[in-house]
């Protein structure tokens, strides 16, 4: 079985997976990158040696050999390629394609009563509804957009990304889940600092908290236009020697620092497709505290026993939940111990690897069957937030 899988380039979010998925079928595998990493990207550190990977194929570069990978698959997996004309040429062989997408509606599914946009929908999605067409839903209010177009009917799947997984020896797992003593509990938050991920949430929990008499420490890594009026808001509120700002960190870097913190914050809205921090934090250990609006969230994390997930981006009710863990911090350890098993058992490149094959050779077969749990199985339609809500906060991706 051939399989070959187009999207714009490769990058640290689709290695793992594309590296497990050479590891199962070797060069039955290829990878099209369908245009050149912007310098932006290459800047900010996701430039890649394509020597190292035996599986890539440059479309720039060889447009006529790229073509051929695809016309001689058996399965073709398509992500978000930038090139319409390849799209169409994919789609359009009449092949099994499995498409991978994030939300078309992210800033508000009302959005999808516009005419034109509705005539671009039926052009990208609605016409291959009976075709041999799949969705892979990269986030859990994806299923929703798509049904709210009646596009891949019966046909949509859990997906997601799938950051390099860290398994931990025997001795590093007893000593990461020791039970808790008193001690000074780690806080950790990690993105950018732009208005949809909330880093302000991250700050005023360390002080309405300390107020209280809890005993924390915050960590926060990254940067944006937002960093600056955060560190002058822990200035007035008076948290010096409470809270470190470390900047841009490598990501092996802020792995390590996942490792060291009790409880990780994922702050963001619904403008967020998926939010791949919330698998590391996971797969380090942490429990997590997020926001039901992200992506990743309801995929990721079952409430209450992998972390704990708060409503409508409402920063009471996260500061509910972070409670609640204080209160119970032996809840801290068993929830992170949990967390570390679903991320190294389910949530993993080379599971999703694996039951991706498994799928690709039903479907050649016949009708494949979706997974138990986890990747590939069934995409259930969960609503996002309403019109109402998204009227909230400051509405855009950028």
């Amino acid at each position: 079985m051939k399989i070959t899988f187009i999207s714009n380039y490769i990058n640290h979010h689709q290695i793992p997976l594309c590296d497990a998925i050479y590891k199962l079928i070797g060069d039955n595998f290829t990878f099209v990158q369908a245009m050149d990493m912007e310098q932006k990207r290459v800047e900010m550190g996701w430039g890649v040696d394509l020597e190292k990977y035996p599986y890539v194929a440059e479309y720039s570069g060889d447009k006529s050999y790229c073509e051929s990978m695809i016309r001689n698959a058996d399965v073709l997996i398509l992500g978000w390629s930038g090139q319409k004309e390849l799209d169409d040429f994919v789609l359009e062989l009449g092949k099994p394609v499995l498409r991978i997408s994030e939300r078309i509606y992210r800033e508000g599914q009302w959005k999808a009563i516009s005419p034109k946009g509705l005539i671009s929908k039926y052009k990208e999605h609605i016409r291959y509804r009976d075709k041999k067409v799949y969705l892979l839903c990269a986030g859990a209010y994806v299923a929703s957009d798509f049904e709210l177009i009646h596009a891949y009917p019966g046909k949509k799947y859990i997906w997601g990304y799938f950051p390099p997984t860290q398994h931990l020896t025997k001795e590093q797992k007893e000593e990461r889940f020791l039970e808790f003593e008193n001690k000074k509990i780690e806080l950790l938050w990690a993105g950018r600092f732009i208005k949809l991920k909330h880093p302000e949430f991250a700050i005023n929990a360390l002080r309405d908290l300390s107020k209280k008499g809890y005993d924390l420490h915050l960590t926060m890594i990254g940067d944006g236009e937002m960093l600056p009026g955060m560190k002058e808001l822990s200035q007035i509120y008076g948290l010096e020697g409470k809270i470190t700002f470390l900047g841009n960190l490598d990501p092996k870097e802020v792995r390590k620092e996942m490792l060291k913190s009790d409880i990780f914050l994922f702050t963001s809205n619904y403008l967020e497709g998926w939010g791949a921090v919330v698998n590391e934090a996971m797969n380090a250990g942490c429990a997590v505290v997020a926001s039901a609006e992200a992506g990743s969230v309801p995929y990721l994390i079952h409430d209450g026993f992998t972390g704990m997930i708060y409503k409508n981006g409402e920063y009471n009710d996260m500061l509910l939940r972070l409670t609640e863990l204080l209160d119970n911090p032996s809840r801290i350890t068993a929830i992170g111990r949990e967390a570390y098993e679903e991320i190294c058992e389910v949530w993993n490149a080379e599971h999703a690897a694996a039951e991706l094959i498994r799928f690709c050779h039903e479907l050649l077969n016949g009708k494949p069957s979706p997974a138990i749990s986890g990747p590939l199985s069934y995409a259930p339609s969960i609503k996002p937030p309403a019109m109402r809500r998204t009227l909230q906060e400051d509405n855009h991706l950028a």
